[in-house]
């Protein structure tokens, strides 16, 4: 049992393992771990361990704590289940596992009640304590009676909130809401944590500990430094040995939040230092030196002398690299905050800053410009530098940036920097500074020209010229900023000199304009414009007919106001200007503008103007006829009172077009389509409203709409439609008047779509929805004209709202009809006697009551068949036959069919009831029936057919019976028409009557009623779906009917009544229609015996089956005898019907029906006739039962027979034999020649020749000749009369070219006979002359016709024709003779395409082709040009169209094949183009020409040395030409250059000595210089000319020239220099290298500058030797043993820099000595280079700045003193030495050298620093 207790609360350190489990913490160690209570037992028992606030369970041990876990309550043993305790902790429940609860009052350790309950417990169900919490100041006995009624709920308590987590063996924090682990600890199994409010305190775990555990030290020691007991983890470490440094660690890192908080909290003073104090205390107690650097450069040291303090700390104790670099960033943190603004946080936050470029940008963003300029001076930007960033910082410049602030940074830092580490981004900064310095005229307009023309030189000093040539890309931008810098220099002589201030943009184009202001006569405006304005605009790069443009606008801006027409001397001169252009596009807006600004009405010139450029061709011309419709528009609106207008939106414009259209006036719709088609509205709007406003009142519409187009029409009626559905179904207005207006919509909407639905007829769809829509407001016009009945188009559309109008009238109608037939049965007039033309709104009579019905949608047919069916039923047989009658002759559709159908069943019922009904006298009732059976089935859709058919047969036989009992009036038999020709040939196929049966006269009475029975039986199911049969045949079993047995009786009586009367044919047609319908009722149903006994039951399938075999019994006796007479009786008429014979033998046996045949034949006697009969149905039934003996016997018979009967026919007559003959050959002409010479002359008759035989011909009639096609049809059929085509074919080929060689059509009937002839023509082929035509047609002709084609037509007789101007000679071009002569003078761009396939057709020479169109293209398009150019003096100008043309013409002289032939053609053509850029292009193009000439291998040898001496001498005259271009585009054509382009070398020597070298060296800015570099180059490369070996010659030359000059100086100088001339060519010559023979040039000229200085020193080296010593060793070689020479120093200091020797001490007396040798202006540009080196800026902060201040005051530099002393970082020390300074020094000396001698822009801030401090002394 776990009863051992031993309570250890006062020990303080716990005990260190639990059980075997070793206790391992991880986390930061926030927690403390006491142990305060062991319970033990001796046995190996199950542990249970309960901790519930503070309650611990083990086992049946219960121990109750104090809240301070200090004093033990009490003590009990339990066998425990649950437990827990009021808040106030008096009293203690606990429940047992045997259901005992236990009410324990903890200060008396008494138990006041015990209980057994039965608890259901629910794990990790919440519970709450509430119910003790309340009742803890109340007496024991009262509450002990209260708990007794009370129902206890006890179970484990959870807190929500707790972040403890138990895992096995594992107890964790995690931290809210994230749920990271913050601290673990490994535990026993056996644990449990203490119940109580968990806190970051102090939390209780109650674990199992095992009894020999011991304590581990360094968890110990954790545990003091947990709780910041630093002393005795301190005495701990000593005392068992640990590591002592993790003490000082720990220690130090809790000052480091310390100092973070301090740094945030506003800590005093006294708090800081205390906190430095003991930091470095600490920090001089550990040995790891990395550890120290790394916690000073994180540590947020709180004031600037405290983080300087420490970093020299750190840098104390370990030199590196990061301290110095700390230190720097520290000086340059100083030097932008100031020690007083020192925060920690933004220090840490500088320092950890890695993004230096990041923060000059942030600087600039803000408009700090001195922090951003500090910030690019201390830092290393170069490293990975680009465009990108180079653009993103000049974009962060603030617009409101002075450009006196800019300009000293850009001069001195940026623009170097650029230029030094990233020419490319030449082009970018260019750019912008052109774009900055346009700007500064808005933004800083006092300070302008003069501070835009100081910004924009920065962008243009002396090298950059020479720069840009490597990098072409950066041309044009630097060309730009040069012009700008150009101008500006103009604008400020005229603001400064002439105190004309004009702005930029004016001033670019003022001096044009005031030459041409300056004529007065327009006519004169062409002369100015080629004498000064062309000059001018070459001479300043100004695009020519942009500035006539910008001339035009300025002079309609000027002149415009002027608004009477006696002031338009403007509108000539702008056209005159306007004329002066060559830009069509140009042209075209100078026109627009003038449009815009002209007085309206237009003067003549005006107007004249614009009608001349509205028929022109171009990519703008819609744009002038919008803008010409706009000016249109003005005119038209006067007419109706409106000036001035401003229509922005399109509602604007439709609220304009409403009210014109309002005016109705005879041009309101006109004007409004107008105004409507200028601001792309609808047309369809505008014609819409218009049509409502006719519609409205009543008027015509239909002649508007046939005004539009098809799609406009529809449009409009659409919306019409509508707008009339609409105004149709408003119902709140009924009036008189109402009424009229809607039948006045109806009516103009049926006229509207009527109209509709004839443009529409081509459209099914839209053609059946207007048709919808007519139908529909015809009938509402009907209804309401007719009937008064006004319908909307909804309750129209309403099937039941028309139904019940229809019935309500139909009742009316009959109502009316009974009573007049009843009633004035002698009064003929109708009832209604005012509306004698039947329209009346009261219905009278059937004409109306169809009208009705059509305007209700019920069709005419719909309504004469429920009037023919209603006739039927009220027995009305004629009636009805007479509406069935019309319903058939004029509905020829199925749903008459259905009637009709319907109709011939009811009469059927009818007849066999034996209905009484009226009928006509003499009617045949069963024939009429029969009939409509008949008709039914021609119409009836197929659904009906098979019961259609079935009613035929059956009425058939009705009406065949019925024929055979019918009597005469005078009771004699009706004698039926055996006349065959008045029967339809259907009728004389299907039923024959050739065989007339002779039988007995039937009774009708008896009869009818049964055979009707019959057929009525035939047809026993009313039809309910589709696809379902009425007829027996076809129809299904029925459940629980039977249709058989209903048929056998009717049966039975009819074959009865048929035989005694020897009616054997009718018999045997009702026996077998009767059967063969039940058969196939029976099988239809029953195609599978085992299905059908699934479906159907099986005693109604025996009922089918008896029926069925009674039936087929009496068949099968009744069908032989009657088969058998009836065959007798057959045979005995008086014409044997064979068919019916050979059907009745199928039914007999085949020996009985040969026996019968046999004795028919022997029993006949010279009736040939009936022998023939029989014998032919003898063979065709052998044939079928396959007998051929038989077969034989028969048709010998027949072939006797035929004998008899012809010899039986001569002897009755005779006949004569009538022969015709033709004798072909009458005439004895050849046949073929005769039709040869006809063709001939019917196909090559002249045009002529036609006209004079219609004039001959003209009399009363002219006749008229056939056309081409009926031409050749006629001829093709005459063509196989022909035995020989070969003749035909010769005579058309040689007289096809008598015809007019413009008539293709008559050409091509020609050749199509020749064609049909199939005859092999050598002369031409006839394929290719038919293709030939083909293009022919579809070519029209550009030129008229040659000299070439007139002598051809009179030299073959021929007349001219008018076809002549528009098509080509057919004959010239099939010859190929003159193929050339006819195809040369067409040659265009646009006709070249049909001209090639005609070409390729004729298998002609291409190349020939190619090169006449090259050639025509040259002198058509390109010379006029270039000779139009030239007088306008624009040469070397670029043209868009010259270039356009140029590339079509070497695009066809590409295609030339022949490469000797293609270079002679671009040759010749080069030959006459004036000297120029496109002579040089023209020359390059010949050379590739020639190039690819000689690239032919298979070449012969005498070509090949053609080819080779035309190239040499074309690449002469190539070199020569370009050579001359080059010079003239780069404004190098003195004659003296022009001479020498036959000399390259002599020729680039000229250029690199010519005058403007050093002139633009020493004036950069200002001044438009050539591009010599661009120029050399593009020389050297024309020439082949080796530019390295020039350079070198000329360097050569340059040198031993002027020679290596020693200049002596001053003590403060002496080195050998070149002199200044050598250097300005050298550097220069250095420019216009290429970059990396720049970097290796300057490179060996730097080596060769230090061996001087070596030497100068007596120190030997060679250039060699000196580029492969160590440098460091070098130097401090030099500094041992010359360190007291100032050359010495000087060198030493230049040797550092250029191979970055940065030893700090080496440095430190470097630099004092250069001060002490007063060599201030080296002094000044070492410091300047050594601003962003790490490792020796931070000295900054350590030197004597007071000593460097009074330095600059000794040489009176007051100004730079005092910016020494603003350095100082000591405030006090600073203030009071600048203090000092102040009161000492004049003021006013101190400013004037902060604006003369510091606006370096490489200051950063400092001036602003000096004219503060001076401000606040003055103050």
């Amino acid at each position: 049992m776990w009863s051992d207790v031993d309570v250890l609360t006062s020990d303080d350190t716990g005990t260190a393992r639990f059980d075997s489990v070793s206790r391992q913490e991880t986390g930061s160690g926030l927690y403390q771990v006491d142990t305060l209570v062991k319970i033990s037992t001796a046995n190996k028992e199950k542990v249970v361990i309960v901790c519930q606030c503070v309650i611990v369970v083990a086992d049946k041990t219960v121990i109750l704590f104090d809240e301070s876990f200090q004093t033990l309550l009490l003590l009990l043993h339990f066998d425990v289940d649950a437990v827990s305790v009021c808040r106030g902790r008096k009293f203690l429940v606990v429940c047992e596992r045997n259901g005992n609860l236990h009410l324990v009052y903890v200060p008396y350790k008494k138990i006041l009640l015990t209980r057994s309950v039965l608890v259901v417990l629910k794990p990790r169900q919440k519970q709450h304590e509430d119910d003790l919490s309340d009742e803890a100041g109340q007496q024991p006995g009262s509450r002990t009676e209260n708990r007794k009624k009370e129902t206890f709920k006890v179970s484990a308590l959870k807190s929500s909130y707790c972040a403890l987590i138990f895992q096995i063996c594992s107890l964790q924090i995690r931290s809210l809401p994230t749920m990271e682990v913050c601290y673990s600890l490994d535990i026993c199994s056996v644990s449990c944590l203490v119940q109580s409010k968990i806190n970051m305190v102090r939390n209780y775990l109650l674990t199992k500990a095992a009894q020999d555990s011991h304590q581990e030290f360094f968890t110990v020691l954790s545990r003091l430094l947990h709780k910041h007991m630093f002393e005795e983890a301190e005495k701990f470490a000593i005392t068992f040995e640990l590591d002592l440094e993790l003490v000082y660690k720990v220690k130090l890192d809790f000052i480091l939040e310390q100092l973070a908080s301090a740094s945030v909290g506003g800590y005093g003073h006294d708090v800081w230092a205390e906190l430095v104090d003991e930091a470095k205390t600490n920090l001089m107690k550990i040995t790891d030196a990395q550890y120290v650097v790394d916690y000073c450069l994180k540590a947020p040291w709180p004031t600037f002398e405290m983080a300087m303090k420490m970093l020299n700390h750190a840098s104390s104790r370990y030199s590196c690299m990061q301290t110095q670099e700390a230190m720097a960033r520290l000086a340059t943190f100083y030097s932008l905050h100031g020690s007083e603004n020192f925060n920690a946080i933004a220090w840490i936050e500088f320092l950890n800053n890695s993004d230096s470029f990041g923060e000059v940008l942030t600087h600039l963003r803000d408009g700090d410009m001195r922090g951003a300029q500090l910030l690019w001076l201390r830092n290393e930007i170069a490293a990975e530098f680009d465009e990108n960033k180079l653009e993103t910082l000049l974009s962060a410049i603030p617009l409101d940036l002075s450009s006196r602030d800019l300009g000293p940074w850009f001069r001195k830092v940026l623009v170097p920097f650029v230029r030094r580490v990233l020419p490319r981004g030449q082009r970018v900064l260019a750019k912008w500074l052109w774009q900055k310095a346009r700007d500064l005229e808005l933004t800083e307009k006092d300070s302008w020209p003069q501070n835009g023309l100081d910004l924009a030189v920065l962008g243009v000093p002396s090298l950059w010229t020479w720069l840009i040539s490597d990098d072409s890309s950066s041309r044009e931008e630097v060309e730009n900023l040069k012009s700008l810098v150009s101008h500006l220099h103009q604008l400020l002589d005229l603001h400064q000199k002439y105190n004309c201030k004009l702005s930029l943009s004016v001033f670019e184009k003022v001096v044009a304009f005031f030459m041409l202001d300056k004529v007065l006569a327009p006519q004169l405006i062409a002369a100015t414009v080629e004498n000064a304005i062309v000059p001018y605009t070459q001479e300043h790069n100004i695009p020519f007919d942009e500035l006539l443009l910008q001339y035009i606008k300025d002079l309609l801006q000027r002149c415009s106001s002027r608004t009477t027409t006696l002031f338009t001397e403007w509108e000539a001169k702008a056209v005159a200007v306007l004329n002066c252009m060559t830009d069509a596009d140009l042209k075209v807006d100078a026109v627009l503008e003038i449009m815009q600004k002209a007085v309206v009405p237009w003067s003549s010139v005006v107007e004249k103007l614009v009608q001349q450029y509205l028929e022109m061709d171009g990519p703008k011309q819609e744009l002038l006829k919008e803008s010409y419709c706009l000016m249109e528009i003005r005119k038209l609106l006067r007419g109706y009172g409106i000036s001035n207008f401003n229509l922005s939106t399109s509602t604007q414009v439709m609220r304009l077009i409403r009210y014109i259209l309002k005016q109705d006036l005879p041009m309101s719709l006109e004007d409004s389509l107008t105004l409507a088609e200028a601001y792309k509205l609808p047309i369809s709007q505008i014609n819409y409203l218009y049509l409502i406003q006719l519609s409205s009142h009543g008027k015509e519409i239909l002649c508007v709409l046939k005004k539009l187009s098809s799609a406009e029409a529809e449009c409009v009626i659409e919306r019409l439609t509508a707008w009339a559905r609409l105004q149709l179904e408003d119902k709140d207005h009924i009036s008189e008047e109402h009424k009229k207006h809607q039948m006045v919509i109806t009516q103009v909407m049926v006229e509207a779509l009527k109209y509709l639905q004839i443009i529409k007829r081509d459209d099914p769809l839209k053609s059946l929805e207007c048709e919808n829509n007519l139908d529909m407001f015809k009938a509402i016009a009907h209804l309401q004209e007719d009937f008064d009945v006004f319908f909307t188009p909804f309750n129209y559309e309403d099937p039941i709202i028309r139904k019940q109008i229809q019935e309500r009238h139909i009742t009316a109608y009959e109502n009316t009809r009974y009573r007049h037939s009843s009633a004035k049965k002698s009064v003929t007039t109708p009832v209604v006697a005012n509306d004698p033309d039947g329209k009346t709104k009261t219905i009278s009579t059937e004409a109306g009551l169809r009208r009705l019905g059509r305007q209700l949608q019920r069709t005419e047919q719909e309504l004469w068949s429920d009037l023919a069916l209603r006739a039927l039923g009220a027995g009305k047989v004629d009636k009805a036959l007479k509406i069935l009658s019309e319903l058939y002759e004029h509905h020829y559709n199925s749903s008459t069919g259905r009637v009709l159908f319907t109709a011939a069943k009811m009469l059927c019922q009818m007849l066999e009831a034996d209905v009484p009904m009226v009928l006509p006298e003499g009617m045949d009732l069963p024939a009429v029936i029969h009939d409509l059976a008949c008709q039914a089935i021609t119409v009836c859709d197929s659904d009906l057919l098979l019961d259609c058919l079935e009613l035929c047969k059956c009425t058939r036989i009705a009406m065949d019976v019925y024929h055979q009992c019918q009597l005469s009036d005078n009771f004699d038999f009706m004698a039926k028409d055996f006349n065959l020709t008045g029967k339809d040939s259907f009728s004389q196929w299907i039923f024959q009557d050739v065989f007339n049966e002779d039988c007995i006269v039937l009774d009708p009475m008896s009869v009818l009623p049964v055979q009707y029975e019959i057929t009525n039986c035939l047809l026993p199911v009313t039809k309910l779906y589709p696809l379902d049969c009425s007829c027996l045949s076809h129809c299904s079993f029925d459940n629980g009917s039977n249709y058989l047995p209903p048929l056998l009786g009717p049966i039975t009586n009819m074959l009865q009544m048929l035989q005694e009367c020897t009616q054997l044919e009718l018999t045997l047609r009702v026996l077998v229609n009767s059967y063969g319908s039940c058969l196939q009722h029976v099988t239809s149903n029953i195609m599978d015996l085992k299905l059908s006994v699934q479906l159907y039951d099986a005693q109604e399938l025996k009922k089918y089956n008896k029926c069925l075999s009674d039936l087929r019994n009496k068949t099968t006796l009744c069908l032989n005898a009657v088969a058998v007479a009836l065959l007798n009786k057959v045979f005995n008429w008086r014409v044997v019907d064979c068919d019916l014979a050979i059907g009745l033998c199928t039914l007999l046996p085949k020996a009985e029906v040969l026996k019968i045949l046999w004795k028919v034949i022997d029993n006949t006697w010279q009736n040939y006739d009936k022998i023939l009969a029989v014998a032919k149905v003898g063979a065709n039934l052998c044939s079928l039962y396959n007998e051929p003996e038989e077969q034989r016997k028969f048709l010998s018979v027949i072939t006797d027979a035929e004998w008899g009967i012809k010899l039986g026919k001569l002897e009755v007559r005779k006949r004569k034999l009538i022969l015709k003959h033709v004798d072909e050959h009458a005439f004895c002409l050849d046949r073929d020649r005769v039709i040869i010479q006809y063709i001939s002359t019917f196909l090559l008759v002249q045009e002529g020749e036609e006209e004079e035989e219609c004039d001959l011909g003209s009399g009363k009639e002219a006749l008229q000749p056939l056309g081409n096609a009926d031409v050749l049809e006629r001829v093709l059929q005459i063509i196989p009369l022909l035995h020989s085509t070969s003749e035909l074919t010769e005579t058309l080929c040689a007289s096809m070219f008598k015809l007019s060689p413009y008539n293709y059509e008559r050409i091509e009937v020609v050749l199509t006979v020749i064609r049909a002839a199939d005859e092999n023509v050598t002369d031409f082929s006839v394929s290719q002359a038919l293709a030939l035509l083909q293009h022919l047609k579809s070519y029209k002709r550009v030129c008229p016709p040659s000299d070439v084609e007139s002598l051809f037509l009179f030299e073959n007789g021929l007349m001219s024709n008018s076809l002549s101007k528009i098509r080509l000679p057919f004959h010239l071009l099939i010859q190929t003779k003159h193929y050339w002569k006819i195809i040369t003078p067409e040659l265009s761009e646009e006709t070249f395409p049909t001209l090639l396939l005609i070409s390729k057709l004729m298998k002609v020479s291409l190349d020939k082709l190619y090169m006449s169109a090259a050639n025509h293209v040259f002198e058509k398009k390109i010379k006029p040009l270039l000779l139009e150019q030239r007088k306008k003096a624009q040469n070397h100008s670029y043209n868009r169209e010259t270039f356009k043309k140029a590339k079509t013409m070497m695009k066809f002289i590409h295609c030339i094949q022949n490469p000797e032939l293609a270079a002679a053609t671009a040759h010749s053509i080069t030959q006459e183009l004036p000297p120029g850029h496109e002579k040089t292009q023209s020359l390059r193009f010949c050379l590739a020409l020639g190039e690819a000439w000689l690239k032919d291998s298979k070449l012969e040898e005498a070509a090949r040395n053609r080819g080779e001496t035309f190239l040499s001498k074309l690449r002469l005259q190539f070199q020569r030409s370009a050579t001359e271009n080059t010079l003239i585009s780069n404004r190098l054509s003195s004659p003296e250059h022009l001479k020498l382009t036959g000399l390259p070398t002599r020729l680039i020597a000229a250029l690199y000595e010519h005058c403007s070298v050093e002139q633009r060296f020493r004036e950069p800015g200002g001044q438009t210089y050539s591009d010599i570099h661009a120029a050399v180059k593009e020389i050297a490369t024309i020439n082949n000319v080796d530019l390295v070996k020039i350079r070198n010659i000329m360097l050569e030359k340059w040198i031993c020239k002027t020679g290596l000059a020693v200049t002596k100086v001053s003590q403060t100088q002496s080195l050998h220099l070149p002199s200044l001339e050598f250097l300005n060519k050298t550097i220069l010559f250095f420019c216009t290298c290429r970059k990396p023979v720049i970097i290796q040039t300057v490179y060996y000229l730097k080596c060769y500058i230090f061996v001087t200085q070596l030497e100068a020193l007596n120190i030997p080296y060679t250039v060699q030797s000196f580029v492969n010593s160590p440098k460091e060793g070098l130097v401090k070689g030099l500094w041992k043993n010359h360190s007291h020479e100032p050359q010495a120093v000087r060198l030493i200091a230049d040797l550092c820099l250029e191979y970055q020797v940065y030893d700090p001490q080496l440095w430190n007396s470097l630099l004092q000595r250069l001060h002490g040798f007063n060599l201030i202006s080296h002094l000044q540009k070492v410091l300047d280079a050594i601003m962003a080196v790490p490792a020796l800026c931070p000295f900054l902060l350590s030197l004597d700045l007071r000593a460097i201040a009074s330095d600059f005051e000794k040489v009176d530099l007051h100004a730079f003193a005092l910016g020494a002393l603003c350095l100082i970082p000591c405030v006090k020390t600073r203030e009071r030495e600048i203090k000092a300074f102040l009161s000492a020094t004049n003021l006013v000396t101190v400013l004037s050298q902060v604006d003369e001698l510091m606006d370096t822009g490489e200051l950063a801030g400092i001036p602003s620093k000096v004219r503060f401090s001076s401000n606040v002394n003055v103050n």
